[in-house]
């Protein structure tokens, strides 16, 4: 597991604190606390076993082992389990983005399977400044998020677009105008 420190950006989310709060960890122990509490935190990463080697507000790095709890009949790591691994690694890095005023939303995935996968699996996905700036600045929007797959031999098995949207987290308008309804 691989010990990176986390970047904090000006106005650092819930998720940002959280795993700054890690660093007072031992650093032979922080990739396994990191692991405990993002894993607890989403308990399918935790079940696929994720590692979630680098995180921070630019860039999130997230492993999958080839093992028998992720294979598929050819041995290999599960369609489902690649396409997992994409998904948390953009949502990660929007979740270290959005607003705490703000809710993150998988919108749209797209993946293309080009070729078998040869061992475990490694996902970086990335947001550029103005991406991030965005999310900063309003309380809704969406972004097409970057994330390369590559597996053991490098190769890139697979080929995904995600696009996250975020909205307000507190109630809607009309979640509040149902309930006056209710009430009256």
């Amino acid at each position: 597991m691989t010990h990176v420190a986390v970047s904090i950006p000006a106005n650092p989310n819930r998720l940002v604190r959280s795993l700054k709060q890690l660093e007072a960890v031992p650093a032979f122990a922080r990739g396994w606390a990191r692991n405990l509490v993002l894993r607890r935190a989403v308990p399918f990463t935790g079940t696929a076993r994720l590692d979630f080697a680098v995180m921070t507000p630019e860039r999130v790095e997230i492993a999958i082992a080839n093992e028998r709890r992720v294979q598929n009949h050819i041995k290999g790591v599960h369609a489902a389990a690649m396409t997992l691994l994409a998904e948390t690694a953009t949502g990660m890095v929007v979740g270290m983005n959005v607003r705490d005023d703000c809710l993150p939303l998988a919108k749209e995935l797209k993946v293309a399977f080009k070729k078998r996968a040869q061992g475990s699996l490694r996902a970086v996905a990335t947001l550029t400044p103005a991406q991030r700036a965005l999310m900063q600045q309003s309380d809704k929007g969406e972004v097409q998020v970057a994330v390369t797959v590559t597996d053991a031999s490098g190769a890139q098995p697979i080929e995904c677009e995600f696009t996250w949207a975020w909205i307000p987290s507190g109630p809607r308008k009309s979640d509040h105008a149902a309930r006056q309804i209710a009430a009256a």
